[in-house]
Order: structure tokens, then sequence, then C-alpha cells
């Protein structure tokens, strides 16, 4: 049999590995539209490649229906990935909150990895070749080229991403292959991406990075909280922590994010501190944060409690004043306008829909033949390994589905 893969990201090339360790004298070939596979994969976790969390759970996935991804979960588990990669040479590194990097830190090694393991089992390598379409004949999938030419398949698996990162791989155009079979594609937005915000309370911040933490509100209700380093930039927030809570952002009204500059203390202990530098410094408001808060930054906390000139002795300060500031400092809340753009995005949000696929076999309901996996579903996962355990474990599934022929 012939399993034609679409896309030679982290999923696409899991999926070829699996169905060729599990049907060896199957063809199975990927063709990427790039001039090399894995580009993507090179840039994860700021070239380390964050490839999997120990805490992963099917609650750190979104989506019209995020529950999809148990079954795959199941299959393929952590545990799996780890084991998986072991084979292949890449020792696991844990850090912070569970992320696994390989010890070398190097995202090279794990696309060189997936690549020798794809030689060795012979996977047939097609790169330069962009699919303009999918046809459906007496059962039979054939893939057409943009340079006219036409691949027969048994099975199809389409891994070509979505729309985050273009110049890496994901243009969106695997969308345009589902649509033209019936399948329906979900609004898309970027995610794990910088936020724009509004830009008045953080007005002459640019270029200033913080340790600190971030929570993001919708109608008084907490959605979620991170902690790291915080960027501020000329359209708004970047960072980390930025990263994590976009995740929860697509498709959200009324968000506002709140920061903690002071998130080791409570709000009694930083009126403490800042009491305390009253009694000892003394002078004007301008040196008053020097040495505790970046200088711009309190300046504009000074300000945001109602204090307008710099010029304003300390010793004036009165335990409201005091009070406000370290309010702000606990809690300086900035309205979210949006997110940047697909350019800037690691995922994209949203995808084909979720109904019309099999979560037992990555099998489209609507095509015999057809897979998806990965990134092109309407499925994102939360910053921290989480969007590449689920391009494993989709395409672990959908590679061993297709060779098998499981119609479940």
């Amino acid at each position: 049999m012939t399993v034609l893969i679409i896309g030679g990201g982290a999923s696409g090339l899991m999926a070829a590995i699996t169905a060729k360790s599990t049907e060896p004298a199957a063809r199975v070939i990927i063709a990427e539209r790039l001039d090399r596979v894995g580009k993507k994969l090179l840039a994860t976790g700021n070239g380390r490649c964050n490839f999997s969390n120990l805490n992963t759970q099917p609650s750190n996935y979104y989506g019209k229906r995020p529950s999809f991804v148990n079954n795959a979960l199941k299959e393929f588990t952590v545990e799996d990935t780890v084991n998986f990669f072991n084979m292949l040479g890449i020792f696991p590194r844990e850090e912070r909150g569970g992320r696994l990097y390989p010890y070398s830190l190097q995202a090279s090694a794990v696309l060189d990895a997936l690549r020798i393991k794809c030689d060795a089992l012979g996977v047939e390598m097609l790169t330069g070749k962009c699919v303009k379409q999918i046809t459906v004949k007496n059962g039979t999938l054939k893939a057409v080229f943009e340079s006219g030419e036409r691949l027969g398949a048994d099975a199809v698996i389409l891994a070509a991403g979505g729309c985050a990162s273009p110049a890496l791989g994901s243009d969106g155009s695997g969308y345009e292959l589902l649509k033209k079979l019936g399948h329906t594609i979900t609004p898309l937005a970027p995610a794990l991406v910088q936020v724009k915000t509004d830009t008045r309370p953080i007005k002459g911040l640019a270029g200033i990075k913080i340790e600190g933490s971030a929570a993001l509100i919708q109608d008084k209700r907490v959605l979620g909280s991170a902690q790291g380093e915080i960027l501020f930039t000329d359209y708004g927030l970047s960072g980390p922590p930025i990263f994590e809570l976009s995740a929860k952002m697509p498709f959200k009204k009324g968000l506002t994010i709140a920061l903690d500059f002071m998130s080791e203390y409570s709000l009694k202990q930083v009126f403490d501190v800042l009491e305390g530098r009253q009694r000892a410094l003394g002078g004007t408001m301008e040196n008053f944060f020097a040495g505790l808060l970046n200088k711009r930054l309190g300046n504009l906390v000074a300000r945001a409690a109602g204090i307008e000139k710099l010029s304003f002795a300390v010793s004036a300060l009165d335990k409201d004043m005091l009070w406000d500031m370290a309010r702000l400092i606990k809690e300086y809340k900035i309205e979210v306008t949006g997110l940047n753009g697909f350019k800037n995005a690691q995922v994209t949000a949203g995808g084909v829909l979720t109904d019309e696929f099999s979560p037992y076999t990555m099998q489209s309901k609507l095509v015999k033949g057809l897979y998806c996996c990965g990134e092109i579903y309407d499925i994102h996962g939360d910053c921290g390994g989480y969007n590449l355990q689920w391009a494993w474990s989709s395409g672990h599934l959908a590679g061993l589905s297709a060779v098998k022929g499981n119609g479940k």
C-alpha cells in the first residue's frame, strides 16, 4: 500500500515513522512544500525544542471540542514520547513546570533524529512539492501537485499545520485542501503570541523587562496566571508569561491582564516596604522607586496613583497614596485589545472541525482514507510542550490507523 503524508513537520514525521515501522512493506511518502522538512520544529522552544510536558492533560487543550485529544493522548502518552525519543538518542532534560527538552538543548538534534529514522526505515521525502488538490475517485485518493503531477495513495495523511509562522511552512494551504473535500474550517486566530493592549497605561515602557506575574481576567474571573519575564513593547506585552496566557485568549472579549510587579510579597508587605522607604529616603518622588522598580515603571505607578509631578516630596505621601501605589504594584491592569498576527504566532487556534473526524483513528468521516494530525485540527494547547505532544500523539495515531486501514 501507499501512504502519502502532506507536510513534513512534527506530526507528519511522526506519522511517517509510525506507518513505516508498523508496515515495513508499505510505501510511505512525505510531500513537503518547503526545501526541507522540519523547519518549524527548529524554531520551537527558542531553538531548544520543548518537545513535551510531564504534566500533559486533556485540560491543557482548547477548541470547540477539546475532548477530541483524549484518545490520542492515551494511545501515545508522554511516557511513550520520552521512550520513543530515547530510542532515537534524545535524552530528556526536565525544566520548570514539567517541560521536556533534549539534554543538549538543541532543536536540531530532535529534527536530525527524526530524519535519520525516516531514512533508516526507507521513508521517501519529496521536498519543494506543493499539493494543490486532493481528488477522490472510485475509492482512490490522488494528490495533485502545483507542477501538475499526480500521485495516487491508499491513504493520505494531511499534516500541513495551521497558519502560524508561515515562513516556516504553515501557510494555511491545508485548510483549502480540506474545504474542497467538504470539510468545515472553524474561525482561525493566532495563539502563543505577543499581546496587543491599550498602550496608555504602559506609555514609555517599551523595551523594559521585569520579573513578575500576569493574570488574565474576564468579567472579574481569573482565567489563568503565569510567572516569569515580562517584556513591555510599543504595542503591548510579550515574554513567556504573556505567551502562556495568550493560549486562553482567542475568540474571547473583554479581557484584561493584571500585572504583579512584586509577586513574592503580599499587598500588606508591599505597603510596609513603601512606608519604610518613605521614612528612610526622603527627597522627591523622582528617586523613590530606585532600587525597587525600574525607574520608568516606578514613575508610571506614581502617576497612576495621582502623583503627577516627580518633584512631589516623599515626606508628603499619606497612607492613602502609599496604599494606592501598593495596590498598583500588585495589580496593574491593562486592557487587551488583540493578539499579534500569525507571522509571529507559534500555533493556530481553530482549524478543521473535529466532529468530522474519528478521535480513535484520526480518519475523516467524510472521505475514507483521509486522515489529519497536528495543528490543522481545531485544537491548540498551552505553552510548554503541549502542542508538540499533540503532534506526536495525533501523528502516531494517524500513521498507525492509515496502514491498518482502520475505519472505526
